[in-house]
């Protein structure tokens, strides 16, 4: 195993853990088994391909076929983004802004591999979910994950495109939106591993990489309810944007920030909210 962290060095930032977890797939057993109780063992048979593929930079989740994402272990593909703890900021934002009043509707537009949206439902117990999603291969993903969770009555994965007229007919309205949507410049240089493994549908929305809000943040006063809440993933430098694009179409916005420290989310709720006491989040 040490030779194989010799071997990724050149291709990741994180070579050891990269083959301590590709060895536990080879095994089939967890990483915590294998530095406890495996690090001495043979090498097992279809290891080195394993390697071989995350040093062509395939990221070890879709090697392995799974992603840790707020205690959730989820199935991915690469019909999916990969969860990234970054995302996490997004559930942390919306359950302290809901603590003491559980949202009982919760939508996650573009639910890829539904990450969010079952984060969420493992969050409140009552709720029930709508996961939109255009790709018909990652709304399998999605609705396998919520399955294999033991949350698929309560989290209904469904096709839908904000791009596209009359796609949130009959939806109604939900207490909580989460949204992962693209956000990345068409231009911008991306690692190996996300550039040419992940969808590219779900990374690029444009030259700033504000297309996909500057078409699904007017839509959002439509779909929720009184007192509700909104939360969107952005880029670091897009907090601004977003929060004017919020405010022109009558919402308060805030950004909130990730674990290190560069703006992550954007929270919003309608302006008419205000009169029914402290916005979500205030204290």
């Amino acid at each position: 195993m040490f030779q194989a962290a010799q071997m990724l060095a050149p291709t990741s930032d994180t070579a050891r853990l990269d083959a301590e977890v590709l060895m536990a797939h080879a095994l089939g057993c967890t990483r915590t088994d294998v530095l406890l109780r495996h690090m001495d063992a043979p090498v097992p048979g279809g290891f080195a391909r394993l390697v071989a593929r995350r040093q062509g930079h395939e990221p070890v989740a879709y090697i392995v076929g799974s992603q840790e994402f707020y205690g959730l272990d989820l199935a991915v593909s690469p019909a999916v983004l990969i969860p990234r703890g970054d995302s996490e900021t997004l559930i942390e934002v919306a359950r302290q802004a809901l603590a003491g009043r559980p949202p009982a509707r919760i939508l996650d537009l573009g639910t890829g591999s539904g990450a969010l949206l079952l984060a969420a439902l493992s969050i409140w117990p009552q709720a029930m979910g709508t996961g939109i999603e255009r790709s018909d291969a990652a709304r399998v993903v999605a609705a396998g994950n919520a399955l294999r969770l033991g949350l698929d009555a309560r989290a209904r994965m469904q096709p839908g495109d904000w791009t596209k007229p009359n796609w949130a007919a009959a939806l109604g309205r939900f207490d909580l939106i989460l949204a992962n949507p693209p956000y990345v410049e068409s231009d911008a240089a991306l690692d190996p591993g996300v550039r040419d493994f992940e969808p590219a549908s779900a990374l690029f929305a444009g030259a700033d990489g504000m297309a996909d809000y500057a078409v699904l943040v007017p839509q959002l006063p439509d779909l929720l309810a009184p007192g509700g809440m909104a939360v969107v993933e952005i880029g670091w430098q897009q907090g601004d944007a977003v929060m004017a694009l919020a405010q022109d179409h009558g919402m308060v916005a805030r950004v909130h920030p990730d674990l290190a420290g560069r703006d992550r989310a954007v929270e919003m709720t309608l302006c008419h909210n205000i009169s029914l006491g402290k916005l979500p989040g205030d204290h």
